[in-house]
């Protein structure tokens, strides 16, 4: 679930989304990304990669992850950390949905698999960082997703042109918080936008 090797992303540029929140017009014509947030880890000319970071991962534990994952024993899951059981499993996204991808802050980093993004987020996707949350030296603030958002070059554009996404800066309440049901409204109250406008646009489109 968890790869040995740093995540393979699109290298990103200055004119990029890279760090920026992606937020779902209700124009958005995939369900699965209805009323998502998506937070851009890389994106380039050659595509792009995001997590989904308001989807929880229904019936999936932190906990029960690392038990599955040989991270810890059964028998030592009384023992873990309190900041290990307060991650958040969410839904990353619809590919590779059986591989995990931890987003934490920046106080966490291993040298050729910790992708730094922009202001103090990074993404690891191996099995250090989970290893290092159960034994209590993990980041100070993390999620883990399972699967990930990914456009082929030129799509995510193309979407945009679209009206398919807004987006916005991101910040550690909107990818970190506690309240996963009220990121999507938040987000776009940080734009400047009435949810309550917005679906009652949508319904006139």
């Amino acid at each position: 679930m968890i790869a040995s090797q740093k995540p393979n992303v699109p290298s990103g540029g200055s004119s990029f989304l890279d760090g920026q929140l992606l937020i779902a017009m209700p124009t958005m014509r995939d369900e699965q990304f209805a009323r998502t947030l998506v937070y851009l880890c890389a994106h380039s000319a050659e595509g792009a990669m995001g997590i989904v970071v308001n989807q929880p991962a229904s019936h999936i534990d932190f906990t029960d992850l690392l038990v599955q994952l040989d991270v810890i024993p059964s028998s030592e899951r009384i023992l873990l950390p309190k900041s290990a059981g307060a991650v958040k499993v969410l839904r990353g996204g619809p590919v590779e949905t059986g591989r995990g991808f931890v987003l934490h802050s920046a106080d966490y980093f291993v040298e050729n698999s910790t992708l730094p993004i922009d202001d103090g987020i990074c993404l690891t996707a191996t099995l250090d960082i989970l290893k290092a949350i159960a034994g209590g030296r993990g980041p100070r603030s993390a999620v883990l997703a399972l699967g990930y958002a990914g456009w082929a070059p030129g799509q995510l554009e193309t979407e945009i042109q679209a009206n398919g996404w807004l987006n916005c800066p991101a910040d550690s309440d909107l990818i970190f918080g506690e309240g996963v049901d009220t990121k999507y409204n938040h987000a776009l109250r940080k734009l400047g936008i009435d949810p309550g406008m917005l679906s009652s646009e949508a319904g006139h489109a």
